[in-house]
C-alpha cells in the first residue's frame, strides 16, 4: 500500500496477541521518574487553570522537562536523617502573560510541586528535604502563533509531527502489575502499614504459564525498630501480592520482595523518606510509565514523554491517550473484536482532530476478515476523534492519568 491520503483509516489484521514471554513493569508513585512525571503534569494543569482564570483560555506551554537529582541520607531503624536534600529542576516553555498582564510562572511551578509532595509522599518533608528550581522561559514566537491559530471551526492545530499508540485489552499480567502497585500505594498510608514508602516498583515476568512478580518497596526506618519488623512488612507485601495474583488467575505466582536484601548483614532497602530519591536514584520525565500506567516492551509503546505537554495542541500527549481510548472503545463496542492496536500520526499544522493517518489492527474472535467491521470501526474512530476538544477539561481536572 502506498502512502495513505490525509485522514485515512488503515485497517489490518492483528495476527497474534499471545506470546510465550511477557514482561510488564510499573514504577510507583514515589519512584524518582514518576515524581518527575507528576510534577511536570501538575505544573501544566496549574498553568492551564491560571491561564483560564486570568485570560479566559489556555495559553501556549510545554513544561515536559524535569530532572530530579537524588540527595544523601542516613537511614536507620527508629529514624535516620536526610544529609543532603533532593534537588528538582523544572524546565520547559510557558507563556508568562498577555500584554501588560503577567503571571509568575516560576512561583506556580515551585508552589505546585511542594503541594504535590506534601499530598503524595507521606514521609518526605516538602520544605526541608527537597529543593525546587524553575527554569522556564516563554516559547518561540512561531510556536506561540501556531498554538493560537484556529482555521477550521476553531479546532486547534497540531504543534508537532508525532505519533500515539495504544492497545486493548490489558493482559492478566498487565492488570496484576498495575493493581499490585495501586494496592500498596492506595492504602491509608499514614494509618495502614506506614513503613511502606511510596517508591514501589513492580516487575512481572511470564514464561508460558510460569509467573514471577518482583516488588521493590522502600521501607521507612522511623516506623521500624528491628530487622524482624522489616521482615514482617516484607512478608505482608508478599502475602498481598500472592492474593492479587490468584485473583488474576495466577495461582502459582512466585513473589519476591526487595530481592537484593541480605537480612543477616542487615543490608536492606531502608530509607528515611520512603523514596530512593533521597540517596539511591535520580529521575527524569518520560523514563517511566507510559500513558496506560505501564511499561510494556512486548506491546506497542511510544517513547513520548506525555506529562507536562499542553493538552490543547500537543499530539504527543493527546494521540497517545486517544489511541488507548479508541482501542478500548473498539473492543467494548464490537463484540466480535478480541483485541485492538491503534496508531495515530500527526502532521504539524494540521487540525488535531484530523490525524495524517490512523492505523487500526484488529484480532477477531472467530477469525473473520477485519474488513467486515470497517464501517463500525470508522464510526467509533470518528466519535473518539471528536472528543479531542473535550479532553482539555479532563486533562486540567486530572481525570486522565498520563503516567
Amino acid at each position: 500500500m502506498g502512502c495513505p491520503r490525509m485522514h485515512a483509516l488503515v485497517l489490518s489484521r492483528l495476527d497474534s496477541v499471545d506470546s510465550a514471554v511477557e514482561v510488564v513493569e510499573r514504577k510507583g508513585l514515589g519512584h524518582p521518574d514518576t515524581i518527575c512525571d507528576a510534577l511536570a503534569e501538575t505544573l501544566s494543569r496549574n498553568l492551564c487553570r491560571e491561564y483560564r482564570h486570568r485570560f479566559g483560555h489556555v495559553l501556549h506551554h510545554n513544561v515536559d522537562k524535569a530532572l530530579l537529582c537524588g540527595g544523601r541520607a542516613a537511614p536507620a531503624f527508629g529514624g535516620g536523617s536526610v544529609l543532603s536534600p533532593i534537588r528538582v529542576y523544572l524546565a520547559g516553555r510557558a507563556t508568562a502573560g498577555v500584554g501588560d498582564q503577567g503571571i509568575d510562572v516560576k512561583a506556580i511551578a515551585i508552589e505546585g510541586s511542594r503541594s504535590w509532595v506534601r499530598a503524595n509522599l507521606h514521609a518526605l518533608d516538602a520544605e526541608r528535604d527537597v529543593q525546587f528550581q524553575a527554569l522556564i522561559e516563554p516559547g518561540s514566537q512561531d510556536l506561540q502563533d501556531l498554538f493560537s491559530r484556529r482555521p477550521e471551526q476553531h479546532v486547534a492545530l497540531a504543534n508537532d509531527t508525532s505519533i500515539g499508540v495504544g492497545y486493548a485489552p490489558l493482559s492478566p499480567l498487565e492488570r496484576l502489575v498495575l493493581r499490585a502497585e495501586q494496592h500498596i500505594n492506595g492504602r491509608d498510608r499514614q494509618g495502614e502499614h506506614p513503613a511502606w514508602g511510596e517508591d514501589v516498583k513492580v516487575m512481572g515476568l511470564r514464561c508460558d504459564e510460569t509467573v514471577h512478580l518482583t516488588v521493590a518497596c522502600a521501607m521507612i526506618g522511623r516506623h521500624l525498630f528491628h530487622i524482624d519488623d522489616y521482615l514482617a512488612e516484607k512478608a505482608a507485601i508478599k502475602e498481598a501480592m500472592a492474593a492479587l495474583a490468584a485473583e488474576q488467575g495466577f495461582s502459582e505466582c512466585e513473589v519476591s520482595v526487595n530481592a537484593a536484601d541480605d537480612p543477616l548483614a542487615e543490608r536492606i532497602y531502608l530509607t528515611v523518606t520512603g523514596t530512593s530519591a533521597e540517596a539511591g536514584d535520580d529521575g527524569q520525565v518520560g523514563r517511566g510509565n507510559r500513558i496506560n500506567g505501564l511499561i510494556t516492551p512486548c506491546r506497542p509503546m511510544s517513547l513520548e514523554a506525555a506529562a507536562g505537554k499542553n493538552p490543547v495542541t500537543h499530539v504527543g500527549k493527546i494521540y497517545n491517550v486517544l489511541a488507548g481510548e479508541l482501542s478500548a472503545a473498539l473492543v467494548a463496542g464490537i463484540p466480535e473484536i478480541a483485541a485492538a492496536h491503534c496508531l495515530l500520526a500527526s502532521r504539524i499544522g494540521s487540525p488535531v482532530t484530523s490525524p495524517a493517518v490512523l492505523q487500526v489492527k484488529l484480532a477477531t474472535r472467530d477469525g473473520a476478515p477485519v474488513d467486515l467491521h470497517k464501517g463500525r470501526v470508522e464510526d467509533i474512530a470518528a466519535e473518539t476523534l471528536a472528543r479531542v476538544p473535550l479532553l482539555v477539561d479532563e486533562f486540567i481536572a486530572g481525570a486522565i492519568s498520563v503516567f
